[in-house]
C-alpha cells in the first residue's frame, strides 16, 4: 500500500518548505515541478517518521534506501521513482549547503534510470491532415487552426502554448520569445503559414473571443479567458479524429514532429535543441533515432563503399 501523500508531519516540513522556496526562488524551477517535488518529499517524510526517525537531521542512509525499496515494492513506474529520488538527493544536499547536516544522506543511492522512449510523432501527412481537419470560419475555428499550425510551426511545449500572451509574439518579424523551464527565454523562429493562421485568428477570431475581463492571453475560449493546458488537449485530439488520423494522437506528437521533421530535412542538432528550449543537447539527441530509414538511406547514398 503507498504511503499517504498529504502534507509532512511538523518535525519534516520546514526543512521542506525552505527547501522548496530556495528552488523555487534561487534556482527558478515552475510551480508544477515545486508542487510534484513537495508530494515526493511529504511522501518520504511519513515514510521516515513512520519509521521513527525524529527529522532530516537524523535520516540515515540506511532509511533513505528503505523509502526507496518500499517505492520499488509498491510499483511505481521506473520515472516516478527517478523524480522522487531525484527530489530527495536535492533536499539532502540543499541541507548540507545550509549546514544542517554535514554529510549527504543519499550519496550512495542508487535508483533506477529512466529509459528513454521514443517519441511517438507524425508523418508529413499526418501533420498536413490533422492541420487541414481544423477548417471552417467561425472564431473558434480559427482559433484551432491558428494554434496546431503554431504548435507544428514552433514546437512549443503544451504550457508554454497554453501560456502564450500577444506581447511575446512578433508576426512582422516571424518569432516569438517564450518562457520555459527555469524562467529561461528563448526565440523561437513561426513559419510562414503559422503566421498567416495566427494573423487570421488575431483579425478575425480572436476579437469575437475578447470578453470585458479578458487579458493579454492569445488562445481563447468562449468565455474569454486563456486556453488551459486540458482545453488544448482535447483541440488537438478532435482535430485528430476529424482528420481520420487512428492512432491516439497527443499534443506532444506535435512537438516531436517538428524536431524530427526539422532533423530529417537537414537542420542541425544544436538549432533544434535551442528551439526546443533542452538544456543539454542529450535530451534533444534522442530524435537521432526516430528516422533510421534516413540514415539507411543516406549511408547507401553517400557511403565509397556504398552497393554497386
Amino acid at each position: 500500500m503507498r504511503v499517504d501523500h498529504s502534507r509532512a508531519p511538523a518535525a519534516f516540513a520546514g526543512d521542506i518548505e525552505a527547501f522548496l522556496g530556495y528552488m523555487s526562488l534561487e534556482r527558478g524551477l515552475s510551480a508544477n515541478t515545486i508542487s510534484s517535488y513537495r508530494r515526493d518529499l511529504d511522501q518520504a517524510a511519513h515514510f521516515l517518521a513512520l519509521g521513527k526517525v525524529a527529522d532530516w537531521r537524523a535520516v540515515s542512509a540506511a532509511d533513505a534506501a528503505g523509502w526507496v525499496h518500499s517505492l520499488s515494492a509498491a510499483k511505481y513506474t521506473v520515472a516516478s521513482l527517478a523524480r522522487k529520488l531525484s527530489a530527495l538527493r536535492m533536499l539532502a544536499r540543499f541541507l548540507v549547503r545550509e549546514k544542517l547536516r554535514d554529510d549527504d544522506f543519499t550519496a550512495l543511492l542508487t535508483g533506477p534510470k529512466p529509459s528513454r522512449k521514443m517519441p511517438g510523432t507524425l508523418s508529413e501527412g499526418e501533420v498536413a491532415r490533422l492541420l487541414a481537419a481544423a477548417s471552417g470560419g467561425q472564431p473558434r475555428d480559427l482559433r484551432d487552426r491558428a494554434l496546431l499550425e503554431l504548435f507544428y510551426s514552433s514546437g512549443l511545449r503544451v504550457s508554454e502554448l497554453a501560456g502564450l500572451t500577444l506581447q511575446q509574439i512578433d508576426l512582422q518579424q516571424g518569432f516569438l520569445r517564450v518562457f520555459g523551464k527555469g524562467s529561461k527565454e528563448r526565440v523561437v523562429p513561426v513559419g510562414g503559414r503559422a503566421c498567416e493562421a495566427l494573423t487570421t485568428y488575431l483579425v478575425s477570431g480572436r476579437p469575437h473571443l475578447v470578453r470585458p475581463h479578458t487579458g493579454s492571453q492569445f488562445f481563447l475560449n468562449h468565455r474569454g479567458r486563456g486556453l488551459s493546458r486540458v482545453a488544448l488537449w482535447m483541440i488537438v485530439k478532435a482535430s485528430a479524429q476529424r482528420a481520420g488520423l487512428t492512432r491516439k494522437v497527443k499534443p506532444h506528437a506535435l512537438r516531436h514532429s517538428f524536431a524530427t521533421h526539422l532533423l530529417t530535412g537537414g537542420a542541425d542538432l544544436r538549432a533544434i535543441q535551442e528551439m526546443l528550449g533542452h538544456a543539454s543537447i542529450s535530451t534533444t539527441q534522442i530524435y537521432t533515432a526516430v528516422e533510421p530509414q534516413r540514415l539507411l538511406d543516406h549511408h547507401a547514398k553517400f557511403h565509397p563503399r556504398k552497393r554497386g
